[in-house]
Order: structure tokens, then C-alpha cells, then sequence
């Protein structure tokens, strides 16, 4: 029986699929949520979740690999609920998503009612949503929501910092349910209007109606304090430095997930102790736009 090709990336391993292999040489400009970081990446050639790998050869991103022919026609767009759930099993069989719930709440929100109309809502990648902002690739929602999982059961109290289109807010609705609270914060009014209404039209939209969810303008470097302290804080844009507000306002055993730096990122997990004191680890390297002022994003506009 033929091993399945193992590629690691960042301290993960994930299989390829033992089908019939092409061979493919590129180098590629990797963009997380817009920003260029050079690294090469199955994500931008595939749309597949290799997309954390980095590989050097001689100071050139560049290598060859054997990659299963399967991959060319992974991530394609698809249409209603069988592309988002094609998304999913294809997340699953990668190893990206290992949750059994982060599965069904990803199959159940469907990705399309959340990104621009004409998108390729079931792809991989990260997509403009205006306002340079984006909405992140799949992937990047499942690893938070699997990072933040313990912190979104039922009743707990979640955060989402930069909630853009609305998609990952509503995953953690579904996650805690009627008896949870979550708040999504953006400091662009048009994309809290646009994020509404994506809600209101998705599965989570009876927690919207019921006030269990609901969506702000407003600076989300400072938090939302009417509902803190919270259990779970994400935050969807990188930060030069953790905010203290958001720390502040992080429950004590609560956890947030928030990339960190300018240039070179990497996604931290902060832990909140029950005695207040704070532990932080870093998951892997990312790329997101930064996390700033709407005068900053919008150029004034």
C-alpha cells in the first residue's frame, strides 16, 4: 500500500491523498487578507490549506513538488449548500478542521450569503469585501474557531473584533446559542449595514432577532464594554501590540486569538488565568491587514 506524501508546514503535517500525482515548480506572492508576504503556497496556486507552508531553496521561493491531481479541482466555487459543504469536507480532509462542531457550524452557515456577489464564496482564499478590508480565507476560520472552541459553548459571551461581512460572527453565535451573547465590532458603518443583513438572511438570524448576537460601529481597540467581560475575544486585523482594552475586558479563564506585529505576523493565543495573569503563545505565521483607525483603512474616505 502506498504511504500517503506528507507535507509539514509550521509544525503540522498534513496528507495528501494517495491519487495520481502531477508535478508543478512556481513561486508565489502568498496574500493573507490582502497583504503581500512572500511565501510559497499551495493556497494560491490550489486554494488548498496548505497555505502556512514556507519553503526556502538557494534564497528563492521556489521548489517542486508532487501534488495529487485531486488538488486542481478542489475549492472550486460551488453553488448554495452543497459548495459551502464541499468546503467543509474538503477543510476536514486536510486536517485543517478536526472539530466535529466547527464542522457543523461551518456547513451550517453558508460562507456565499457572506461575501461579495460573484465571489468565490467556497474557495480557499481570502476576498475583498471593500473599505480594504477582507473576509479571511475558510481555513483561517476554522483554526480560530477550533483555537476559541472551548471558549464559545453554550451561555458563554464572545467578541469579534474587525467583523467585516459578519461570517465568523455568526459561526461563534451558533456556537454559544440563545443563552450566549456575542457582539461583532467594525469602525465601517457600511459593512456593519452589509453585515446585518448577511446575517439576517443566514441560519444565525434568529440570534439577531433575539439579541443574542448583535453588531456595532465602533472602534474595536476598544473592546465593546456593555457586555464584557467575554470569554472568547477575536480579533480579525493585525495589531502592533495586544490592546490593552481587549485584555481588560477578557474574562479571567477566557481566551483571545489576535495576529500580532507589522510586517511579520503571528497569530498569539492569550490566556486569561483565573488570577488575572496573562499567558500567551503564538500559533503560527499569518499576514492580515492591520488593525487601525477607519481615517487609516479608508485613506480619509
Amino acid at each position: 500500500m502506498r504511504s500517503c506524501p506528507t507535507l509539514t508546514a509550521y509544525g503540522r503535517h498534513y496528507c495528501a491523498p494517495p491519487r495520481r500525482l502531477v508535478s508543478l515548480t512556481f513561486t508565489s506572492l502568498h496574500r493573507h487578507n490582502s497583504a503581500p508576504f512572500l511565501n510559497f503556497s499551495l493556497f494560491t496556486a490550489f486554494r488548498s490549506p496548505f497555505s502556512r507552508m514556507e519553503i526556502y531553496s538557494s534564497g528563492i521561493l521556489e521548489e517542486t513538488l508532487k501534488l495529487d491531481s485531486v488538488c486542481l479541482e478542489q475549492f472550486q466555487t460551488g453553488t448554495g449548500s452543497t459548495g459551502n459543504k464541499a468546503m467543509v469536507e474538503n477543510l476536514k480532509r486536510f486536517g485543517v478542521i478536526s472539530s466535529k462542531k466547527v464542522a457543523e457550524v461551518m456547513e451550517a452557515l453558508d460562507r456565499g450569503l457572506f461575501v461579495p456577489v460573484g465571489s468565490s464564496a467556497y474557495a480557499d482564499t481570502p476576498l475583498p469585501i471593500g473599505y480594504n478590508a477582507t473576509i479571511s480565507a475558510p481555513h483561517m476560520h476554522a483554526t480560530c474557531l477550533q483555537l476559541l472552541e472551548d471558549k464559545l459553548q453554550p451561555g458563554m459571551r464572545a467578541l469579534d473584533v474587525g467583523s467585516g461581512t459578519g461570517y465568523l460572527t455568526g459561526c461563534f453565535a451558533l456556537m454559544v446559542g440563545a443563552e450566549g451573547r456575542v457582539v461583532g465590532v467594525d469602525h465601517i458603518p457600511q459593512l456593519v449595514d452589509m453585515s446585518i443583513k448577511n446575517v439576517e438572511k443566514s441560519v444565525a438570524g434568529s440570534l439577531l432577532q433575539k439579541g443574542s448576537l448583535s453588531l456595532h460601529v465602533g472602534d474595536g481597540r476598544k473592546g465593546w464594554g456593555e457586555f464584557a467581560p467575554y470569554d472568547a475575544i477575536h480579533v480579525g486585523a493585525a495589531a502592533s501590540e495586544v490592546p490593552q482594552a481587549l485584555l481588560d475586558q477578557l474574562k479571567p479563564g477566557g481566551r483571545m486569538v489576535i495576529p500580532v506585529g507589522t510586517y511579520f505576523q503571528e497569530l498569539k493565543v492569550i490566556d486569561k488565568s483565573e488570577d488575572g495573569s496573562i499567558k500567551a503563545r503564538t500559533e503560527t505565521s499569518v499576514r492580515y491587514v492591520p488593525l487601525t483607525s477607519r481615517v487609516e483603512q479608508t485613506g480619509g474616505f
